[in-house]
């Protein structure tokens, strides 16, 4: 069942569609679009958050937030993700741990599970036709966590359902790119043929390059260092010698 937040989400994103709220204007004060839409400014808040991942919106502090459906991201101001993550960090994350959970589920996932795939990627692929992202990043979301599930492993489940919203926040970044938006779901349809093969090889190869793309196309390079992220040397220790 949708949460609170992806409905007003939605509702939002309907309305930014539609021209109702055009490129450049300026949304609402919260308080005043919170009452427009009977949630709680906390949900709001959420909604507005997964609308700035998707690029429909960007918020600047003291001035509000503006609509930016149709304009392409800037890979220098891309929204941090939940506990204020770099994106950068969100990918190089998933890097490591997704590639492991959809090769082991490509060894222990049932036809069944497999049938539960296939339902999950007809719902992405129809959110898409219908051009809601909102429900397709949510449906992106499933599909990845169930690979964590299917795995088998309880540490890599855990690390699924620990950091699921920040997950979440970087695989909804590449929907911003919307003449790239139907990208996510055809890697997924090569992660999901490996899966059904009992391929683990070639489902680990699928995802990592399912990641590689999503975070090319939004800009961030795996082998450029971060910037914005702490040098080991920066956290070492001091030493007592």
């Amino acid at each position: 069942m949708p949460s609170i937040s992806s409905i007003a989400a939605q509702t939002l994103q309907r309305r930014i569609v539609s021209g109702e709220f055009a490129q450049g204007d300026t949304l609402p004060a919260q308080r005043e679009l919170a009452e427009s839409l009977n949630i709680s400014r906390a949900s709001l808040r959420e909604a507005i958050s997964m609308l700035e991942a998707l690029g429909l919106v960007r918020s600047q502090a003291g001035k509000g937030v503006f609509v930016t459906w149709g304009r392409k991201s800037d890979p220098e101001q891309l929204p941090a993700g939940p506990a204020a993550v770099p994106p950068h960090a969100l990918f190089e994350f998933r890097h490591a741990l997704e590639p492991a959970w959809a090769g082991l589920a490509a060894q222990r996932a049932t036809a069944a599970e497999h049938a539960a795939l296939r339902t999950i990627q007809a719902g992405m692929e129809a959110a898409l036709a219908a051009g809601d992202l909102v429900q397709a990043s949510e449906l992106d979301l499933q599909f990845h966590l169930r690979l964590a599930d299917l795995s088998g492993n309880p540490l890599l489940r855990a690390a699924a359902g620990q950091f699921s919203a920040q997950i979440a926040h970087s695989l909804r970044l590449p929907f911003a790119d919307v003449g790239g938006m139907w990208a996510p779901a055809d890697e997924h349809r090569h992660i999901l043929a490996a899966i059904e093969a009992g391929d683990g090889a070639a489902a680990a190869a699928a995802m990592r390059a399912h990641l590689d793309a999503a975070a090319a196309r939004v800009g961030i390079d795996f082998l450029r260092p971060d910037t914005s992220l702490p040098s080991p040397s920066s956290t070492k220790e001091p030493s007592h010698a």
